[in-house]
C-alpha cells in the first residue's frame, strides 16, 4: 500500500488536513472539500465559493450519498448586477435627513447604472468619500419568508428596506454575502413601490457597491437518501482516497489528478480522475448503480451566470459539457475570481448502463434516487451535469466506474498582450475531446505511474526528514502544483505562471516563486526556469527598464507588466540570481544562466551598491510593512552575490568569479558584526533586543558557498528554540504569527534531526489541529493555529527544502 497521511492516530481524531484535494489543476480548476468527513459540507473552489460534486450510490433500491451535499443556491427578488444591470439613484452629498425613506424626495439625485466602484469592472465610477444610493422597486407579492440581503460592499455600509434599518457593517467584504432581514422590515413590505436605501463610506482601498433582494431556494427533499458511512481518508501526493460503507457493499472513492511534474504532457493534461470501486461488504450479490453530479457553477464566476450545456457522443466516450452563455475569455483579472470562460467537461466509456442527462439543481438528486424523469435543461443557472451508471449485481469482486472531469479553457493567460493557449494545445490538432479519450485510454497506466511517483515522494521525504514531515510534503504538493498554470511563451519558452492566491491575485510574482522553488529543483527545474522566464523576457525585451528584477507579470490570469504598486529591488534581485545559481547545481551546469548573463550582471552590480545594508523598503513578507536595515534582506543579497560569483566560475570567468567571491565574502563578515546581538542577530543592523528568522541562510549552507561560518547558523538555530510557541517559531520579534515555509527554511540550518524535528512538529501540529479549514495557509498564528492570511498558495512546495538538501549532497 502506498503511504499516506493515514496513521491510526489521525483516523481518531479526524483530522490529516485543514482542507481536502479533490480536483487541482490550476487556479481555477479547483475542487476541494474543507471538511474532515466528505458529506459534512459542499464541495468547494480554493476560494471558498461552492464547487459543487456530489455522490450517489444506490444499493438494492437504497440510495446513499457519500460525495458533498446540496449547496445552497438563491432566485432573485430584485437582482444585483452580477445578474443584470439595474438604474437607481445616488448622490455623494451628505442628503436630507429621511433620505432612507419611501417618501423622500429624490428628485435631484442622479439616475445611474450600477454597480458602484473604482475599477473598469463598475458601471458608475465612485471616487468619493461617501455614497447614498436609493433603488425603487415594484412587488407583486410580500409572502417572502425567507426574504434576505444580498450585499457586496466596500468599506462601511448601512442599508434599509422603506425606511427600516436592516443591516450595518463596519469594513468590507470581497465577495456577495446573504443577509437575513428582520421581521420588522419585512413587515413593510408592501404590494407597489419600495425602497432600497443604502449608504457606503469609502474609507480606505477599494470602492465598490452592489446590492440586491434574494430568496434561498429550497432543496427539494429527499427523505429516502442516507448518509454512507466514512471510514477512513488517505491523502498521497496525487490522490484522495476515502472508504464508505454504504449498506452491505463496501465503496473507496479516488480523486486522482496526475500532476506528475517529470511528465509534461500528463501533467497538463487538464483531467481528473475520480474512480468509485465497489464490493460487496457480506458476501451476497447486491444490485448498484452509482452516480456522479457535477455543478454548472465549475464553469462560472458566480451562481448569477447563466450557463448553457449539452450532452453528445464522441468516439467512445459519452460526454456532458458546460459553459457560460457571455463567454468573456480573459476579461477578468483579480485574486477572488474562478473561471467564467471555457467549459467543463464529465466523460465516461460509453455503454448501455451509462445515462448521462442536465437537470436544474433541484432536480438532480431525486432524478437518481427515486428515478424521477427530469425536464430537460439545456440552459439556465446552477443546472447539474448528471451521470448515472448501473454496475449490475455487484459481489465480492470489486467493480469500478471511473468518471472524469475536465475543463477546456481554451486560452490560459495573457501573455504581453497576446492570448496563450494551454501547454496540451501546442498542437493545434489537439482537442479536448482527444483529451479525454487519451485519458481514458491511459488511465491504468496513469493510475500505476502515479502509485510510483506517490511512494517515490514519499520515501525521498521520509529519508530526508521523518514522518511529520513527509506527511506536510504530501498535504503540499498538489497545492503547489495546482496554483500555476502552464504554457508556451510566444518566444517558444515554458512558462509556469504562478497566480498568488488569497493574497493580491499577481501572476508570476517573484517573491512567491523563491520559495515555491525547491519542490521544481527536486523534481523538475525546467518547470522553475518556468517560473524565471517571463521575468526574463520582460526586463530583456525592454519592457522592464530598471537596474533590478521585476516583482511580477501583472494580475492572474493578465500577464501584461507588473501592477503591483512598490518595487522590492533587493527582494527580487536577490531571488532571482539564487534560484538562478540553484538550477546550475541542481542540474550540474550554468547553460541556463549563460542565456541570462548580461541580466543577472546587471542585478549583481545592483546588489553590490544597494544589497548589503538595504534601504527602507518590502521584503517577501511585505505583510509586516517596511524595514530598512533587514538583516536577513541583507542575508539574501550576500547570498546572492555568491551564486553570481559561483556561476561566473562555472562559466570560465574566473576574474568575475574571484572579485563577486571575495565581495560577498567581505559583506558576510561585515554582517556578523553588525547583525551581532548577544547570543543571536538581530532583526536590523540598527535594532539591537529583536531578532528574526534568518531563513535565507539556507542557501548558503545547500549551495555550499560557505560564505557564513557554521557557527552562524548554529547560534541562530540555539536561539529559536528559545522562542518556539505551541504552533510555531515567529517570523521576528514584532509578531507572534509566522511563516510556515520559512520555518521549513530554517530548519533546515539545524546540523541535526532533533533540532529539524523540534521546528517542523509544530507545523505539523498546526496543520493537523488549525481552526481554520481551507487548503494549507501559510501564514498563520503560532499560539493558536489560527490563519491570518494566504491559503491554497503555491509557497508550500517550499517545504520540500530539505529534501532538496538530501538531492543536493549526492
Amino acid at each position: 500500500m502506498t503511504p499516506a497521511i493515514d496513521s491510526v492516530a489521525q483516523k481518531a481524531s479526524g483530522r490529516i488536513a485543514p482542507a481536502y484535494p479533490l480536483v487541482t489543476h490550476d487556479p481555477y480548476f479547483s475542487v476541494w472539500s474543507f471538511s474532515d468527513s466528505l458529506t459534512s459540507s459542499p464541495t468547494k473552489h480554493w476560494t471558498g465559493t461552492d464547487n459543487s460534486l456530489i455522490g450517489l450510490i444506490k444499493v438494492d433500491g437504497t440510495t446513499y450519498r457519500f460525495l458533498g451535499q446540496p449547496g445552497k443556491s438563491f432566485r432573485s427578488i430584485l437582482p444585483a448586477a452580477d445578474e443584470e444591470e439595474y438604474q437607481c439613484k445616488f448622490t455623494e452629498s451628505e442628503p436630507a435627513a429621511g433620505w432612507e425613506n419611501p417618501g423622500f424626495n429624490d428628485s435631484q439625485w442622479k439616475t445611474t447604472t450600477a454597480p458602484f466602484g473604482d475599477n473598469n469592472q463598475a458601471k458608475t465610477q465612485w471616487h468619493s468619500k461617501n455614497l447614498w444610493v436609493r433603488r425603487t422597486f415594484t412587488l407583486t407579492d410580500t409572502n417572502l419568508d425567507n426574504l434576505l440581503l444580498k450585499l457586496h460592499h466596500d468599506d462601511n455600509v448601512e442599508v434599509y428596506l422603506n425606511g427600516e434599518k436592516i443591516y450595518s457593517h463596519v469594513g468590507w467584504v470581497h465577495k456577495f454575502q446573504y443577509h437575513a432581514i428582520p421581521a420588522a422590515a419585512k413587515a413593510k413590505l408592501k404590494k407597489g413601490e419600495n425602497v432600497l436605501a443604502i449608504h457606503c463610506a469609502n474609507t480606505a482601498g477599494g470602492a465598490w457597491l452592489d446590492a440586491g433582494l434574494a430568496i434561498e431556494k429550497v432543496a427539494r427533499e429527499v427523505a429516502s437518501i442516507r448518509s454512507a458511512t466514512q471510514k477512513s481518508v488517505a491523502l498521497n501526493a496525487t490522490q484522495t482516497t476515502y472508504q464508505f460503507a454504504a449498506g452491505k457493499v463496501n465503496l473507496t472513492v479516488t480523486f486522482t489528478s496526475p500532476l506528475l511534474v517529470q511528465n509534461l504532457a500528463l501533467y497538463a493534461r487538464p483531467v481528473s480522475y475520480v474512480s468509485y470501486n465497489v464490493a460487496s461488504a457480506d458476501g451476497a450479490a447486491h444490485d448498484v448503480s452509482v452516480y456522479l453530479g457535477a455543478s454548472t457553477d465549475l464553469s462560472v464566476n458566480t451562481a448569477a451566470q447563466p450557463v448553457k450545456a449539452e450532452q453528445y457522443n464522441n468516439g467512445r466516450l459519452s460526454i456532458l459539457k458546460a459553459g457560460s452563455q457571455a463567454q468573456p475569455v480573459l476579461q477578468k483579472k483579480g485574486d477572488d475570481l474562478r473561471i467564467d470562460w471555457g467549459y467543463m467537461y464529465v466523460a465516461v466509456p460509453k455503454q448501455a448502463a451509462v445515462q448521462q442527462y442536465i437537470t436544474n439543481d433541484e432536480e438532480a438528486l431525486p432524478s437518481f434516487s427515486a428515478d424521477v424523469k427530469p425536464a430537460p435543461a439545456g440552459s439556465g443557472k446552477h443546472l447539474v451535469l448528471n451521470t448515472a451508471v448501473s454496475l449490475g449485481k455487484v459481489s465480492t469482486t470489486p467493480k469500478e466506474q471511473v468518471f472524469m472531469l475536465g475543463y477546456d479553457d481554451q486560452y490560459s493567460v495573457q501573455y504581453f498582450g497576446q492570448n496563450l493557449k494551454p501547454w496540451w494545445q501546442q498542437d493545434a490538432s489537439q482537442t479536448i475531446e482527444k483529451q479525454l479519450a487519451q485519458a481514458a485510454a491511459d488511465y491504468k497506466s496513469v493510475m500505476a505511474q502515479c502509485t510510483a511517483f506517490n511512494q517515490k515522494l514519499y520515501n525521498d521525504a521520509l529519508k530526508a526528514g521523518g514522518k511529520n514531515y513527509a506527511d506536510l510534503c504530501v498535504l503540499a504538493y498538489r497545492q503547489a502544483n495546482a496554483a500555476h498554470k502552464l504554457v508556451k511563451s510566444p518566444q517558444g519558452d515554458l512558462l509556469y505562471l504562478s497566480k498568488e492566491n488569497y493574497s493580491n491575485g499577481s501572476i508570476n510574482t517573484v517573491d512567491v516563486t523563491y520559495p515555491s522553488a525547491p519542490l521544481y529543483l527536486v523534481y523538475n527545474p525546467d518547470l522553475l526556469k518556468g517560473m524565471l522566464n517571463g521575468i526574463f523576457y520582460y526586463s530583456e525585451s525592454g519592457k522592464w527598464k530598471k537596474p533590478f528584477a521585476a516583482h511580477d507579470l501583472g494580475t492572474y490570469p493578465l500577464a501584461n507588466g507588473q501592477t503591483y504598486g512598490e518595487d522590492m529591488p533587493v527582494e527580487e534581485s536577490g531571488n532571482m540570481l539564487i534560484l538562478t545559481g540553484a538550477i546550475a547545481k541542481a542540474e550540474g551546469n550554468a547553460n541556463y544562466a549563460k542565456k541570462h548573463w548580461q541580466t543577472l550582471t546587471t542585478w549583481a552590480e545592483y546588489l553590490s551598491k544597494e544589497g548589503f545594508d538595504p534601504a527602507n523598503q518590502l521584503c517577501t513578507d511585505d505583510f509586516a510593512g517596511h524595514l530598512a536595515r533587514n538583516a536577513n534582506l541583507s542575508v539574501k543579497a550576500i547570498v546572492g552575490l555568491g551564486c553570481y560569483a559561483m556561476l561566473a566560475g562555472q562559466l570560465g570567468d574566473k576574474a568575475t568569479a574571484q572579485k563577486y567571491r571575495a565581495m560577498a565574502a567581505d559583506m558576510a563578515k561585515r554582517w556578523m558584526d553588525m547583525a551581532q546581538d548577544g547570543d543571536h542577530y538581530a532583526l536590523t543592523f540598527d535594532k539591537k533586543g529583536t531578532w528574526s528568522q534568518k531563513y535565507n541562510l539556507v542557501w548558503d549552507k545547500l549551495l555550499g558557498l560557505n560564505l557564513f561560518p557554521k557557527a552562524v547558523y548554529d547560534k541562530e538555530i540555539r536561539y529559536y528554540l528559545t522562542k518556539q510557541q505551541p504552533y510555531g517559531l515567529p517570523l521576528d520579534s514584532r509578531k507572534t504569527y509566522t511563516k510556515s515555509d520559512w520555518i521549513m527554511w530554517t530548519a533546515t540550518l539545524a546540523d541535526n534531526r532533533q533540532d529539524f524535528d523540534a521546528l517542523v512538529n509544530p507545523i505539523y501540529k498546526f496543520a493537523t489541529e488549525t481552526p481554520s479549514r481551507v487548503p494549507l495557509n501559510d501564514w498563520h498564528e503560532t499560539t493558536n493555529g489560527r490563519m491570518v492570511g494566504f491559503q491554497a498558495r503555491s509557497v508550500v512546495g517550499g517545504y520540500f527544502i530539505k529534501v532538496l538538501e538530501q538531492k543536493l549532497k549526492k
